[in-house]
């Protein structure tokens, strides 16, 4: 069986519909429409056979699941090195946010010295999802133990207009204002973001129940 005959296998119309909405940007024709949970299993299906390497060599895609499940695969990678070359050969073949934003690799956890330099060249790339990506490992991986101030200028640092892009800055903003409040509030009270991305950021830290209610009432009068 093909992996195009398992998705279709386990396809379902009515989510195909909600997806093909939720990714405006794709070409409908290539969402099959299945959900996440048996994405996932066929992720490691894959990962456990003899095809794997095939698979993460066949590039690009047809179908969006198969470009979730490419990641999936990468996220199970638990040797760094073999992790990052997959993920830099895979990512200028991303083409939405869905794809940029589900992956997790483990592996990045264990190494947060050597994948910094990565995020850097991530973060600069004019490939929206690329930089998407390395916005949202930034986000995910460096605003625990690791956190330093100079990441905040790093995320403020990039500009663009895509509305993807955009909101992931937001996005990394106000889960900023959920952990590091303190160092964070500065690029607001300053006003050191675009405006969009200002009003976006405040916006979710407001609705996040991260934030205390004594934070957002102060965000609220920085709109």
């Amino acid at each position: 069986m093909t992996l195009y005959d398992r998705l279709t296998e386990v396809r379902d119309d009515a989510y195909r519909e909600f997806q093909v909405k939720l990714v405006p940007n794709i070409a409908p024709e290539s969402i099959i429409g299945v959900r996440t949970p048996q994405m996932r299993e066929i992720a490691k299906e894959i990962f456990s056979s003899s095809d794997r390497d095939e698979f993460l060599n066949t590039l690009p895609h047809k179908y969006y699941e198969e470009n979730l499940i490419h990641f999936f695969v990468l996220a199970m990678i638990k040797d760094f090195d073999e992790c990052i070359r997959g993920v830099e050969t895979f990512l200028p073949y991303v083409d939405c946010w869905p794809v940029s934003d589900q992956a997790a690799p483990k592996a990045f956890r264990k190494d947060h010295t050597r994948l910094l330099p990565y995020i850097e060249k991530w973060i600069a790339s004019e490939h929206i999802y690329t930089a998407r990506f390395g916005l949202r490992m930034l986000m995910n991986e460096y605003l625990g133990a690791d956190f330093k101030e100079e990441y905040l200028e790093l995320a403020a640092s990039k500009k663009g207009e895509d509305y993807y892009l955009k909101m992931m800055i937001a996005w990394y903003f106000a889960t900023a204002l959920a952990k590091r409040y303190d160092e964070t509030l500065p690029y607001f009270e300053n006003r050191r973001l675009d405006e969009w991305v200002h009003k976006k950021a405040i916006q979710k830290a407001v609705e996040s129940y991260r934030v205390t209610d004594e934070h957002k009432e102060y965000l609220k009068t920085l709109r």
